[in-house]
């Protein structure tokens, strides 16, 4: 593991934080692309959104990120960009993040449309107000996935980390999405995610010292890392390696059996207090390099707005005592 000291900016300075104000926002995981009736999230407009986001705000929250898996903030137009930041600002919500899930800038066959969506998706961000725009190397869903209860249980499509042209194309066109968030006063940040550039400590930290920007940072969420049903690095080691490299956090938490007699590995998701990864550890290990990112609450399964808004409160009361 690298030990370098990392240059990437934060969006806030620790200083100004406690644990009632550092900001925590509710992802829009919970919410369907489509509803039951077929309808897009994009065409129910400022009504349906209102709706949505008044929901994270019945549970406690005062930032969020727009996920594209409910709503791509970056094929909106101004006046949709307007709406739904309207509705955002009369619920008392703050937009502080747009995160981009399976659009990598390097798939071989969707990589430049995904190229030109993320640059949309940029200015979109800068309309909302946000700080961070996420993005990652994962590619779509297979159609097995697609079909599983759990997606990570199926094999998925990976970067071969010996393909060097592959990587150099990541670091380019990474650092070209950096340079747009930057010139538009925002940050980008690299998610985690298995099998990718961006897979493991070591391979997440060259990246990022490859683009060399200090916009540039990780999203360590080591969730996507854990739950795989194979042998893992320890979350903590990895977290205490990335952190000083992150500007923003994805966090969530899995139920994690091994057997080691027939090799049998099962995980679930569950709530933050409860999953393998030990986030009093790792709030440790954030604080003490410096950490000053938003941090993003996520849960895949049965009411995930509930279980954000129950990691929210277990957050802040780790904030206060672990700061203490």
């Amino acid at each position: 593991m690298t030990t370098t000291t990392s240059l990437v900016r934060q969006t806030h300075r620790p200083a100004e934080l406690d644990a009632g104000s550092w900001p925590i926002a509710a992802g829009t995981l919970p919410f369907p692309a489509v509803d039951r009736r077929g309808r897009t999230a994009r065409s129910g407009g400022r009504a349906e959104w209102a709706a949505r986001l008044g929901e994270l705000a019945a549970a406690g929250f005062d930032h969020v990120e727009i996920t594209d898996t409910w709503l791509r903030a970056g094929d909106l137009d101004k006046e949709e960009l307007a709406d739904l930041s309207a509705a955002g600002r009369e619920l008392g919500l703050r937009i502080a993040a747009v995160a981009l899930i399976r659009a990598s800038v390097i798939d071989p066959v969707h990589g430049d449309d995904n190229l030109a969506y993320s640059h949309r998706a940029i200015e979109a961000a800068a309309t909302l107000g946000a700080q961070v725009v996420s993005v990652g190397l994962h590619e779509r869903l297979t159609s097995e996935q697609a079909s599983a209860w759990w997606f990570w249980t199926r094999d998925h499509l990976a970067n071969d980390p010996d393909d060097r042209e592959l990587r150099a194309l990541a670091v380019t066109r990474l650092r070209e999405l950096g340079e747009h968030a930057a010139s538009l006063g925002m940050l980008l940040t690299l998610e985690m995610y298995e099998d990718t550039f961006l897979g493991s400590a070591e391979s997440a930290i060259r990246l990022v010292e490859e683009i060399g920007r200090a916009e540039v940072g990780l999203n360590p969420d080591t969730g996507n890392l854990i739950r795989l049903h194979r042998p893992t690095d320890p979350p903590g080691e990895v977290l205490a390696a990335v952190l000083p490299w992150s500007n923003y956090w994805h966090v969530k938490n899995y139920l994690r059996l091994e057997d080691p007699a027939s090799g049998t590995i099962l995980t679930a998701p569950t709530s933050m207090e409860l999953g393998v990864i030990d986030y009093r550890d790792a709030i440790r290990s954030a604080l003490d390099c410096g950490y000053a990112g938003i941090i993003t609450c996520e849960h895949y399964g049965g009411d995930g707005l509930s279980v954000s808004a129950a990691n929210q409160r277990y957050l802040r009361g780790l904030l206060k005592s672990v700061r203490r």
